[in-house]
């Protein structure tokens, strides 16, 4: 479950984790799925009889499906604010990623806040390191610095 504080005390969990989602597993059917949404179709994500002929041994995830599962994993992981109406994806000031996510592996997200930052209009910026986990595996899917915009009431 994610953290909901008040805004007056967002600044004490900068540096600080925040959250762990669920494992969740990364089939075959979501990268066909991926593979038809984003048109890439490389034999990698979707021909596992070449992709078993691969340093691999066998599919992989495209990295921006392990980025794209982002929101629904961190609904658990991160931090929140008390009275937030909405939140948006701002973006990612950076992201790197740093091994496959081979096909019916599982993934989690890990979360730290970075920092905060008070816009105009009661809009609050949030950096979050986001680590994408891989389970069994020493070395993270990737690691992001991932921006959400938070709305509040008022």
């Amino acid at each position: 479950m994610a953290i909901i504080v008040n805004k007056d005390k967002i600044q004490d969990y900068i540096g600080k984790e925040t959250g762990v989602s669920d494992w969740f597993k990364i089939d075959q059917e979501r990268i066909n799925a991926f593979a038809d949404v984003t048109l890439d179709h490389q034999f990698i994500h979707v021909d596992p009889e070449k992709a078993a002929k691969t340093p691999f041994g066998t599919t992989i995830a495209h990295g921006f499906l392990t980025l794209s599962m982002a929101p629904y994993l961190m609904a658990d992981a991160a931090i929140g604010l008390e009275g937030a109406v909405m939140g948006i994806n701002y973006g990612s000031d950076k992201v790197r990623f740093m091994s496959p996510v081979k096909v019916d592996s599982e993934i989690r997200a890990r979360s730290k806040l970075l920092s905060v930052s008070e816009k105009p209009g009661n809009r609050f910026l949030l950096k979050t390191e986001l680590t994408m986990e891989i389970k069994g595996e020493e070395r993270p899917a990737l690691i992001a610095e991932w921006l959400t915009m938070q709305v509040l009431a008022g």
